[in-house]
């Protein structure tokens, strides 16, 4: 598949397989309401006892992310607007963790998002990229916010 499994030994491997597996789908590589691959594919992918995946897609179905199909298999939500309040619940995670990391360098929260802004200018994967394209819509203001966080 596009994303390599990621297993560290600090944490229990279903939680992590679950917040992986939760990546993959507010990222778009699992759709809303596509069909997942089956345990033991994943089991196999991710190097990783079929048990310990059965873990994180019965974790994944208590969430409301995913719900199993007698026919067609596991099944991602068709809820759009829970995939991207999840998805923006996990950009805010990532922004105060940049935002602490800066603030042990020295840095308060405004040279930090200027520093990130030119940054963006200049990252080759943005190049070509208005301002405005950088910059959040007005109907993503709440998340730059911090609205929408944990």
């Amino acid at each position: 598949m596009g994303t390599e499994w990621k297993i560290t030994n600090d944490r229990p491997i279903y939680l992590q397989l679950t917040e992986q597996i939760v990546q993959r789908i507010v990222s778009g590589q699992y759709p809303p309401a596509s069909k997942l691959p089956s345990v033991r594919e994943l089991a196999v992918e991710a190097g990783v006892n079929p048990n310990t995946m059965q873990r994180a897609f019965a974790e994944l179905e208590r969430e409301g992310l995913v719900t199993t199909n007698r026919t067609a298999g596991r099944i991602v939500t068709e809820d759009v607007a829970m995939i991207e309040n999840i998805r923006g619940q996990l950009a805010a995670q990532k922004i105060e963790e940049f935002l602490e990391g800066m603030e042990l360098l020295g840095f308060t929260g405004f040279q930090a998002a200027k520093l990130l802004t030119q940054y963006a200018k200049l990252h080759p994967a943005l190049e070509g990229q208005t301002e405005e394209q950088l910059l959040p819509a007005s109907g993503e203001a709440s998340l730059a916010k911090g609205e929408g966080a944990l």
